[in-house]
């Protein structure tokens, strides 16, 4: 079932607020990016395309580590900072075998692979077509959505945020409760990046 699964990173942005292109920061012996795959991959994660746009050189350096598993999609419009556009880019790169794939940020490298696992085990027993995670009544990220439910990301207007699809399919969501706050963390500002520099590498 896993080879039915597709993670779309997220890693088109501008880092306007880091200041310096995210991805590539150090983070635990690799790199912010580096990281979000090798969780990825420890998880079972055989498909994978990272969405690039700014900064796309370093990018693609730090993907090109596996490239047997993990592929390139451009974002032109990346300087609009509008996530629904890699997704679509992201969506329009899967297989057609694939029945459901993984949004993940590329700029959450605390994320667990245990999420990514857990996620995966929900999907393969109860088939639901959107599993968020969830802290304390927080939802996080990444989301499994199936493709069931691709059409409305694929066709949306312009304006329209990720806020707007988990409210329309609200009813349907099935939450992956976690004991992690990781879900909920990402790096914007080097205010971020600093909280974490005892777990980054110099």
């Amino acid at each position: 079932m896993k080879d039915k699964i597709c993670a779309i990173v997220l890693a088109a942005g501008m880092s306007r607020r880091m200041g310096t292109p995210k991805m590539a920061l150090p983070w635990k012996g690799s790199t912010v990016l580096g990281t979000v795959l090798d969780s990825l991959i420890s998880a079972g994660i055989e498909k994978i395309i990272v969405v690039v746009g700014s900064a796309r050189d370093l990018v693609e350096e730090i993907v090109s580590q596996d490239p047997a598993k993990i592929q390139i999609a451009f974002n032109p419009n990346y300087e609009n900072g509008e996530m629904i556009d890699s997704i679509k880019v992201g969506l329009a790169a899967v297989d057609s075998d694939v029945e459901a794939v993984l949004i993940v940020l590329g700029d959450q490298p605390q994320m667990e692979s245990t999420t990514v696992t857990g996620l995966i085990e929900v999907f393969q027993h109860r088939w639901s077509e959107c599993i968020v995670p969830s802290y304390q009544m927080r939802r996080g990220h990444p989301w499994l959505i199936k493709r069931s439910l691709w059409k409305e990301l694929q066709e949306c207007g312009p304006g329209y945020i990720m806020r707007d699809f988990l409210r329309k399919y609200n009813h349907i969501i099935h939450y992956l409760v976690v004991d992690t706050p990781t879900i909920l963390q990402d790096l914007d500002t080097p205010e971020d990046y600093a909280a974490n520099e005892g777990q980054v590498a110099p």
